[in-house]
């Protein structure tokens, strides 16, 4: 379902596959970092070139928008970043300002149309607002959290701030073009 459908949220996958399956046993189910590993093997398989081609485009747009985005102290998460991205997966960054209305009051200066989404439920660490667009045919969720958000830890996920998402792309464009200058038999 995550590689398939594009489905991001551990959690979610796994009550969706547990209801499809009849299970009960909520021990039963696997850890995110099990998931995490058959996700990235099925991608191995079967999507070889298409996810790497993928990442690779899912992280430049990631590179412009937080440059866009610089003064809201963009962080990239998810499956950009860990490397687990698909054919359906958004770019996911994670936006600290002062207050949510001031990133909507900037798009709309920057003339960029975009969707208001509400976040799904309370909880520790949830976004103020989230916010949908695409960038150059690339889907970027914009998760807004508080400014002081920022400093508290996050209970999943790693986050990563531009210069490391530069480096990230830089690496993928190197190894890229390497790819490229190797002959095919």
């Amino acid at each position: 379902m995550m590689a398939e459908d594009g489905i991001s949220d551990f959690g979610f996958a796994k009550r969706k596959a547990a209801r499809q399956l009849g299970a009960t046993d909520a021990d039963a189910l696997p850890n995110n970092a099990e998931i995490e590993a058959e996700l990235r093997a099925w991608q191995a398989l079967y999507q070889d070139e298409e996810q790497a081609e993928r990442l690779l485009e899912m992280r430049r747009a990631a590179v412009e928008v937080m440059r866009l985005l610089d003064e809201f102290r963009p962080y990239l998460t998810g499956g950009a970043l860990d490397g687990t991205a698909g054919r359906y997966t958004e770019v996911d960054i994670e936006l600290h300002p002062e207050s949510a209305k001031e990133v909507e009051i900037f798009f709309l200066n920057q003339n960029i149309r975009y969707e208001h989404r509400e976040p799904r439920r309370p909880a520790p660490n949830t976004p103020e607002a989230i916010l949908s667009f695409d960038w150059d045919q690339v889907p970027i969720r914009l998760s807004i959290h508080e400014g002081q958000g920022e400093r508290t830890s996050r209970r999943h996920g790693e986050r990563a701030r531009l210069p490391a998402v530069e480096a990230l792309l830089a690496a993928d464009e190197l190894a890229a073009a390497q790819t490229a200058n190797v002959p095919q038999e």
